[in-house]
């Protein structure tokens, strides 16, 4: 069973892609910023994270940085709703650090599932 590291600051986001997730098969871990996320990575790596862009603490940006650079296999799927750029500036900046994939909030539960499926096989 693959294992899945979401780091996103609203509980509510977080709980929905931890449900969609676990009812799918995944064992799922969720940190609430890249700070916490990245603590919950080192204590026991995930086969793929899912991380939002715009977070207190540490943000996205920062988070897929210090993941690639300690970690450079990791695989990562950079999220954002935007705010105060416009989503797609957040999610090819991503790409550029590093996230293999980039996705816009809000997402459907069938595109979340496939990518995560694309990307874990």
């Amino acid at each position: 069973m693959a294992r899945i590291l979401i780091i996103d600051d609203d509980s509510k986001v977080r709980g929905t892609y931890l449900r969609i997730l676990e009812h799918a098969g995944y064992e799922v871990v969720v940190a609430a910023d890249g700070k916490e996320g990245i603590k919950t990575f080192r204590e026991e790596p995930p086969d793929l994270v899912i991380t939002d862009i715009v977070m207190p603490e540490k943000e996205g940006l920062e988070t897929i940085m210090e993941l690639k650079r300690d970690f450079p296999d990791v695989k990562i799927i950079a999220i954002s709703g935007g705010a105060f750029l416009e989503p797609k500036d957040y999610l090819e900046m991503a790409k550029l650090f590093g996230a293999m994939c980039t996705l816009a909030k809000p997402i459907e539960r069938e595109e979340l599932l496939e990518t995560v499926q694309e990307y874990l096989t």
